[in-house]
């Protein structure tokens, strides 16, 4: 089975000899190939709607994984109890989706040992709740796939909550300590995108005023980390 390089990439990150929890499973692709490749780890993939998970089961069937793949059908966290799963995956989302099936099971997230989360937009949200809650990253990845750039964020609880400049919501710390080889191009593009933005924002209104100032600001203060880069 192939897989996409954002799944390939969330698959690096996980450690093996855990029980997964992969919220959102879609069709449990990461889950087979993981086993494919001969990790040594058993999972509870989910989805909250019936379609995929049923296409899902027909996939671990065609495979074999019966006996390592447990499908529940189900939103987020509430297929889980408590010590159930060591970790959790949830990806394929928005950062704004991701950080509410946190908070809406946040007993059982705090629980994980750690979890991977791959919000395929506004990460910078997502990355302001966890730091805003207590969660420490322990580390972070970057990718394209299908032209398109993804942010994969390890965590894990450590109840130390913590309060960051708004640019490292926006760019991940740990990409900027690691040198990785895509972020300045990735802080480019971001760049970009905010111009646009910008210049497609014709009204004089108090909040299109607003709007222009906050862009100006994140466009000066990327501008700034890529010169030192």
């Amino acid at each position: 089975m192939e897989i996409s390089s954002r799944l390939k990439l969330i698959g690096e990150i996980i450690d093996e000899g855990e029980i997964i929890a992969d919220i959102g499973t879609d069709h449990a692709y990461l889950p087979i190939y993981l086993l494919k490749n001969n990790c040594q780890m058993k999972f509870i993939a989910s989805d909250v709607n019936k379609g995929p998970l049923e296409k899902a089961i027909s996939n671990i069937k065609m495979y074999g994984f019966q006996d390592k793949i447990e499908c529940r059908l189900g939103s987020g966290l509430n297929v889980l109890r408590e010590g159930e799963a060591d970790a959790a995956i949830i990806a394929g989302m928005g950062g704004n989706l991701i950080r509410d099936i946190i908070e809406e099971r946040l007993d059982i997230f705090k629980t994980l040992k750690y979890a991977v989360l791959q919000p395929v937009q506004n990460p910078d949200i997502l990355r302001k709740y966890l730091y805003e809650q207590g969660f420490n990253i322990l580390g972070e990845q970057l990718c394209i796939d299908e032209n398109k750039y993804y942010e994969i964020i390890k965590v894990c609880y450590a109840s130390k909550k913590q309060k960051k400049d708004d640019l490292y919501y926006e760019i991940s710390e740990k990409l900027i300590a690691m040198k990785h080889p895509l972020l300045k191009e990735y802080i480019e593009y971001k760049i970009e995108k905010y111009h646009k933005i910008y210049k497609n924002i014709g009204e004089v209104t108090e909040n299109a005023l607003n709007r222009k100032e906050e862009l100006n600001t994140k466009i000066h203060k990327l501008k700034g980390l890529l010169s030192c880069l």
